[in-house]
């Protein structure tokens, strides 16, 4: 590893940009030493316990469906049977095909049911908006339905865990940027979506390029021509045409009130709010709540859309054991009511490790970990995500 630069007396402008340029030499070389150039993110395969509950099948059932399509499971070390995220997709396209009843196990969204944009935000970091983010479009992906997770974040936390480092894997004009940009350079939002390595679940990558929109937006408003799109409707008008190829819209939003959360929430047909359960972080809510109110005031005078289907308040990083924190999740359900979900996001060592690695819960191998820790993790997540989509269900007017 190169030595650290020794002190001098260059500017804060000089120091920051040789800073910055050690700083990415440095990741480009720990990405090439971790992963081959050619090497792409995968996920771990799945227990048969885990695939039926995924594919709300019973595991008797299961057996019969593997044994009529031997070529879908993995057989490993004593006879253990595991399946990959491509053969419950299959799995799942055959059942679906071969339904009777009126069951589906396709949940795509039908006529009538309207894309879901969920933007998730939190104006103070360390909150598990990301996190939070990650796992809710990878639920919904392994569930069955169709997700776009848009990394909105210049700091591209989002695109990491998806496996895409941004100061490698994401060139100019490949994040939402170039869906969104004013000038002529702007190009179809198809041409920028990535697909993962969870069937059905894709991806805008992020990175500092998405700070353009922040600095070119006020240049925009002072020469705005008559049929120029305002910019808290550009997102929504770059997804438009897209917008029939996907059930739900994951957005990662930056923290902070710019441009492009004030687009990501006027694009937004519900809102989740990540919230640590302690002082400084609630005080820093009711700061974020407060000015989110008066732009969304003062945006709507000018044809802005503020209609949610829900706004939810998630409660992360939560202790269940901590006096301080229960007494600030009560503080908050006394205040908020239902608007505060049922279940908290559980602070997990399997959690927060699987982060260090680029990786979701989901994808971790349970041996890892203790297995009461590992499942401790996974059904705080389970229940939160479960939660979530009984909304979006609900919406649609379907059964939780």
């Amino acid at each position: 590893m190169a030595p650290v630069a020794a002190e001098s007396s260059d500017d804060l402008r000089t120091l920051i940009q040789d800073h910055a340029t050690l700083l990415s030499e440095q990741l480009q070389a720990h990405q090439l030493n971790t992963f081959s150039p050619d090497a792409r993110k995968t996920i771990r395969h799945f227990s048969p316990a885990e695939t039926a509950k995924l594919l709300e099948i019973t595991e008797g059932y299961l057996r019969q469906v593997a044994l009529e399509f031997p070529d879908l499971s993995t057989v490993s070390g004593l006879k253990k049977r595991s399946y990959s995220v491509e053969a419950i997709h299959s799995l799942r396209k055959r059942l679906d095909a071969g339904a009777r009843g009126g069951k589906r196990y396709l949940p795509y969204r039908t006529h009538g049911e309207d894309l879901q944009v969920i933007t998730v935000m939190n104006f103070k970091g360390g909150s598990g908006k990301t996190t939070s983010a990650a796992h809710l479009a990878q639920h919904l992906a392994l569930r069955g339905y169709r997700i776009l997770a848009i990394d909105l974040d210049p700091q591209a936390s989002l695109s990491a865990l998806f496996g895409h480092q941004s100061t490698v894997d994401i060139g100019p004009n490949e994040t939402l940027y170039g869906a969104i940009r004013y000038d002529s350079k702007a190009r179809p939002i198809a041409e920028i979506v990535r697909a993962t390595y969870i069937p059905d679940l894709h991806l805008i990558p992020g990175n500092l390029e998405l700070m353009l929109f922040e600095h070119e937006t006020p240049h925009a408003l002072l020469h705005r021509q008559q049929d120029d799109t305002l910019f808290f409707a550009r997102i929504s008008q770059a997804l438009a045409p897209i917008q029939n190829l996907y059930d739900v819209v994951v957005i990662d939003c930056p923290p902070q009130l710019g441009f492009l959360t004030m687009a990501a929430l006027t694009a937004a047909t519900s809102v989740l709010i990540t919230v640590h359960p302690q002082m400084l972080d609630v005080m820093s809510m009711n700061q974020f709540l407060t000015m989110t109110g008066e732009l969304l005031d003062s945006i709507s005078e000018v044809g802005a859309s503020t209609q949610y289907n829900w706004m939810k308040y998630l409660i992360t990083r939560f202790e269940p054991s901590d006096g301080p924190q229960n007494q600030m999740v009560a503080f908050l359900r006394s205040i908020f009511g239902g608007h505060v979900l049922n279940h908290p996001m559980l602070k997990s060592t399997a959690i927060s490790d699987a982060g260090l690695t680029n990786q979701t819960i989901y994808e971790v191998e349970r041996n890892q970990f203790t297995r009461s820790t590992y499942d401790r993790a996974l059904e705080s997540m389970e229940n939160v995500n479960s939660e979530i989509e009984g909304f979006i269900r609900k919406v649609w007017g379907r059964q939780p």
